[in-house]
């Protein structure tokens, strides 16, 4: 498998993706010297695509930082992964990996959808995992895509000009939330994994259908459809506020 990996480096869209990862990197000031960061592991191809950029990126000389990986159980959503996979592609690199299980009950808060209930409780558990191993940063996969549904989503439902940045000062507890594969599209991931064959985790949520996210996804098509650089014109948009055309 090493022989394979080193193989993929000279490939033409690992690559790319590296260099995009390297601007981000650069451009957000995302890592820093003695830098301890928990990676959130999913199983998914992009936390699996993170996992290894940030893998190879520890290998240089500096800045020096020292990496984990942590996977979630929820135990009332059924999912199944193979954390033996997940843990052979974590020693590819020397990282440790940390499984905790945890769980959720949707009737507690009718005001939240279970969406974002089930996301808080992973969200917390990846926090306790983070301060237990004393880090100082948690990076989480979340590509361009990712980023640009949620600008749409705070815009169309909470009435707010916001979304995820990729770097995020979480000053309550002491650490950041970083964002590495900002620059990258999902389109450019589900190529990826493709050539490494990321193996794929089952997934049987019963309250994915009731996510706006995927609504919103279909929007993102349409916008891309009437502009092809759309997206390029929206991740522009949050640094190019001109205040004095807003009410």
């Amino acid at each position: 498998m090493e022989e394979c990996i080193d193989i993929e480096v000279n490939n033409l869209l690992f690559r790319r993706l590296d260099s995009k990862f390297k601007k981000a990197v650069f451009e957000y000031n995302l890592l820093e010297d003695g830098d301890r960061i928990m990676i959130g592991l999913s199983g998914g191809k992009d936390s699996l695509a993170l996992l290894e950029l940030l893998g190879r990126r520890a290998r240089i000389y500096y800045p020096k930082f020292q990496l984990f990986a942590i996977h979630i159980v929820m135990k009332n959503i059924p999912y199944y992964t193979d954390t033996e996979y997940l843990k052979s592609l974590c020693d590819l690199y020397n990282i440790p990996l940390v499984v905790k299980e945890t769980s959720f009950d949707p009737t507690t808060d009718k005001r939240k959808s279970p969406c974002f209930l089930c996301s808080w409780n992973r969200r917390k558990a990846i926090f306790e995992a983070a301060k237990e191993h004393n880090c100082t940063k948690i990076a989480l996969g979340h590509h361009q895509d990712d980023i640009l549904h949620t600008l749409l989503m705070n815009m169309t439902f909470q009435g707010a000009f916001s979304t995820m940045p990729p770097l995020l000062e979480m000053k309550k507890f002491e650490m950041a939330i970083i964002r590495p594969l900002c620059l990258i599209s999902e389109k450019e991931l589900l190529e990826l994994a493709q050539k490494r064959n990321y193996r794929k985790q089952i997934k049987e949520c019963p309250y994915e259908s009731d996510s706006h996210r995927a609504g919103i996804k279909r929007v993102m098509q349409e916008l891309e459809k009437m502009n092809p650089g759309a997206r390029h014109s929206l991740w522009g948009s949050m640094t190019n506020i001109q205040e004095e055309y807003l009410p």
